[in-house]
Parts: C-alpha cells; structure tokens; sequence
C-alpha cells in the first residue's frame, strides 16, 4: 500500500544521462525529493534528497510497483528515450524498439501515476524534440515517437487538468549531450547545424532543465498543453 511521503516529490525517467540528470539537479535544487529512473548514469549525485533507481520504462510490471509506492506526486518528468543509428530504424525491429521505449514507456508511467497525479495536482513534463516537428532522414522512428509525444502531451493536458493535473512538453534542439555528440564532432554536419541556429550555439542541458522547473512549478501554473522549444531559434530559421 501506498503510504504518505512529505515534501514535493519528482520523479524522473533517464534521469541518469543527459537532459534527464540535468533536470534532477534542478529539482533538487528546487527542494524536491528526487527519485531517478533509468538504466544508465552518467555521473552519481550524491544528495540527501535524490534516490537512484535501475529502471526499465518498458517493464509494465516495475512501472506498476513504482506507482504502488505513492499515493502522491509533484512531479512527473518522462526524459528516458533512446534513438538508434546506422539505418536500425528502417527495420521493423529498430522501429519498434524505439517507440517501444521513447511513447509507450511515456504513456505507461503516465497512466500509472495518473492518480498520484492527481493527489497532489502534479504536473508532468515529457520530452518531445525538434525532430516532431522536422522529419528526420537519419531516424525515422526517433521522429515519429516524439511527435507521438508531442500528441500524447495535448491529450492529457485536456483530460486530466480539471482534476489539477497539468501536462506540458519541451522540445530540445541540439543540446550537448551524448545523444548529440556524433554531430557535434563531425565538421560537416556540425558546421551547417550552426550556420541555422540563430544564437550560433550549442545548447547546454541546464537550459533545458531550467525551463523544465519553470514548468512543473507554481509559475507556469496557468500553462498546459503546451510543448516549449528550446533550440536557439533552430526551428525559425
């Protein structure tokens, strides 16, 4: 059975690697406990309100346990996702993979946790990407997810904010990460990557994690549906 946790309570999928870790830094630093999820950490934090947790968003088995442990979230960032290269997701199997982790492990732990949601009138974030608006070449499955989830998001927000849950989105463009690291360091796609990003720049993962805070926070409190971009203008250009 579920039991009552005090204080603001996050949780976060990839909250090990990349843009996920990132926002764990910033909620904890905004006074929540954190607990992270994810198969993978890039660097351990070492804080008295952050919890590390190996988790698989496609486990339905451990999603439903997570969920069983609390009556009340706060918080609900879905940063876990994967992409695949060397043309893997122009097979059925790299496809499904992807989609399997990137929507429905968003869509499973949202489902979950829609009444601990509720509980405390949360909000969730979820993680789309410049790449549900542009389709991409290179990963066709990276790009249908996230514009699955860009969907996803506008679905809940008008189904569960009567209830006080909002539900909103950030879109990243190219951040240093790890997932962007090959183009990073390849002149030739890197070079024209910059010459169309207005602000001429990579962007860093505080940037986003900053506006994932402002999101889940009493400041966005009339904000919903809504998926923010946050790549320097690469979208306008």
């Amino acid at each position: 059975m579920a039991m009552e946790q005090p204080g603001k309570i996050a949780l976060v999928t990839g909250g090990g690697t990349g843009l996920g870790q990132a926002c764990v830094r910033k909620l904890l630093n905004d006074g929540y406990r954190v607990v992270s999820l994810g198969l993978d950490v890039e660097e351990k934090i070492d804080h008295p309100l952050h919890e590390e947790r190996r988790f698989d968003v496609t486990d339905s088995a451990a999603i439903a346990a997570l969920a069983a442990e609390f009556d009340g979230v706060d918080a609900l960032v879905t940063a876990a996702g994967i992409i695949v290269h060397e043309g893997q997701e122009f097979t059925n199997e790299g496809f499904g993979r992807v989609m399997e982790v990137n929507l429905r492990g968003t869509q499973e732990i949202c489902f979950a946790l829609e009444g601990a949601l509720k509980a405390r009138r949360g909000a969730i974030v979820n993680f789309a990407s410049m790449w549900s608006t542009f389709g991409s070449s290179r990963n066709p499955a990276y790009s249908a997810s996230k514009g699955a989830v860009d969907s996803f998001t506008r679905a809940l927000a008008a189904a569960w904010s009567a209830d006080g849950v909002r539900t909103n989105a950030v879109a990243p463009g190219w951040v240093k990460t790890r997932m962007s690291i090959n183009a990073m360091n390849t002149p030739e796609r890197a070079g024209p990557i910059l010459a169309r990003i207005p602000m001429a720049r990579w962007g860093e993962p505080s940037e986003v994690a900053e506006a994932v805070g402002f999101l889940v926070s009493p400041a966005a409190s009339y904000i919903n549906g809504v998926t923010l971009r946050i790549d320097g203008g690469f979208a306008i250009a």
